[in-house]
């Protein structure tokens, strides 16, 4: 029973699975902080300061607070600010995983394949027989 456990666990699928979850995680976090730290005040400066979050309709109760939070207590809220903001942190992330991909790709581009080597010797004879056999042309 433990082979088929290592079996399992250290060899094939699962342990690469394994790495590649965990390294993941880890991008995932450079990528949040790129979006959040490196691009997001880039698109604030050009909307001109603007908070998605704090923008947000009252469905029900009490009226607009200063902040979603304290009004998020009172009242039933439709907060469409917050999702506007999670769809230009998500277009920013796709835009920046599509540059490191092709970044990426490109590094990856290797020469082309050599042209294949001429006949050697022995192939060389094979062909002189092959040639001298063949019926000649009047």
């Amino acid at each position: 029973m433990w082979n088929d456990f290592k079996n399992f666990a250290f060899k094939g699928n699962a342990f690469d699975l394994a790495v590649g979850v965990v390294m993941g995680g880890a991008f995932g976090a450079i990528v949040t902080s790129v979006v959040k730290d490196l691009l997001m005040p880039i698109i604030s400066v050009i909307t001109g300061g603007t908070n998605f979050s704090d923008h947000w309709l009252v469905l029900s109760g009490a009226t607009k607070s200063a902040d979603y939070a304290s009004a998020a207590k009172e009242a039933t809220l439709f907060g469409y600010g917050s999702f506007i903001q999670a769809v230009i942190a998500f277009i920013a992330i796709a835009a920046f995983l599509f540059i490191l991909v092709n970044i990426s790709n490109s590094m990856k581009k290797t020469a082309p394949p050599a042209p294949p080597a001429g006949p050697s010797s022995t192939d060389k004879l094979l062909m002189e027989i092959r040639d001298s056999l063949k019926p000649k042309k009047k």
